[in-house]
């Protein structure tokens, strides 16, 4: 983004926030030179199979993604506690604010500068590190805490993470309007943003019916779950069709393959979300999260023009 081709509070806000304004681009250059670095380092990943030996290369890389992942899902909270702090709440609190307004520019204009200059960036950068990460995560993909499921990877994978981004901009301009401090502001953002994370990727593997396997009792249960799916429940089924917990027979006989007659156990079922259900549920809770983004950016200006017109 290039400030001299902006004008009035757009230029204004950019100038003022240059380092913030090219912290992400630079972030997102770094850690493409790290990901090509790890990934001609690893090289071949080794063989296949439960007793395989991966490389140290390889094991380091995966343990980079691991981390990468719990970074970029943090990005969100770092975005709201910038827009609230710095960019609405030390300016409000400190008076700052009026001083754009004696520049032919309106609150509205004000606060709309900053929303736009934050979100661009924001999503724009969120966009550029997702695809940084998806770089190295495909050579890691599947191994422990990495899969397209897990917290973490699914967020810095695809577009939700732009969203979530945008709904911290979206926060902090609230927030930081109501509390007017800089760090209280700034902490009651990241909360708030990081509540949202949490409730919505609790909420998130409802947004798709699950899909069920069954197989006989003697039947071998890893059949039971397609390759790179989530597994939400598993249990046993009686010849009635009832379902029981999986411990079911092992807590009567202590033998897992071996269930009481009583219990007339039949076979195995499986509930789960095959790998065909990653997107769709990206693109529902994008859409949940920037619905809800909208909601807090339209009470943002309402408070704006309610306190000052």
């Amino acid at each position: 983004m290039s400030a001299p081709a902006l004008k009035g509070p757009y230029w204004a806000t950019v100038r003022q926030h240059r380092h913030v304004v090219w912290a992400l681009p630079a972030l997102a250059a770094v850690g493409l030179a790290a990901v090509a670095a790890l990934r001609v380092w690893a090289g071949d990943p080794g063989p296949e199979g439960p007793f395989a030996y991966r490389a140290r290369s390889y094991q380091v890389m995966r343990l980079c993604m691991e981390y990468a992942g719990t970074g970029l899902l943090l990005l969100p909270l770092l975005v709201g506690a910038f827009a609230a702090g710095p960019m609405t709440a030390r300016e409000l609190e400190s008076g700052t604010w009026r001083l754009a307004l004696t520049q032919s520019t309106t609150p509205r204009a004000w606060l709309g500068a900053k929303v736009l200059v934050a979100g661009a960036v924001s999503a724009l950068g969120a966009a550029a590190l997702v695809l940084v990460f998806r770089l190295g995560w495909t050579r890691v993909s599947g191994t422990w805490q990495l899969s397209r499921f897990d917290r973490g990877p699914y967020e810095a994978t695809g577009p939700v993470l732009a969203a979530y981004c945008l709904l911290g901009v979206a926060l902090g301009v609230l927030v930081g309007q109501l509390v007017r401090r800089t760090v209280a502001a700034m902490a009651v953002t990241g909360l708030l943003t990081g509540l949202v994370l949490l409730g919505v990727g609790s909420l998130r593997w409802s947004f798709l019916p699950v899909e069920t396997n069954s197989i006989p009792f003697a039947g071998n249960p890893v059949k039971l779950l397609p390759r790179d799916s989530l597994l939400t429940d598993m249990g046993l089924l009686t010849a009635s069709g009832s379902r029981l917990p999986n411990q079911a027979c092992f807590e009567r006989t202590l033998n897992a393959d071996v269930c009481p007659a009583d219990l007339n156990v039949t076979g195995r079922y499986a509930d789960f979300h095959p790998a065909s259900h990653y997107w769709p549920t990206q693109l529902i809770e994008t859409a949940v999260v920037l619905a809800l983004a909208a909601a807090a950016l339209y009470a943002a200006f309402r408070v704006l023009r309610a306190r000052r017109g």
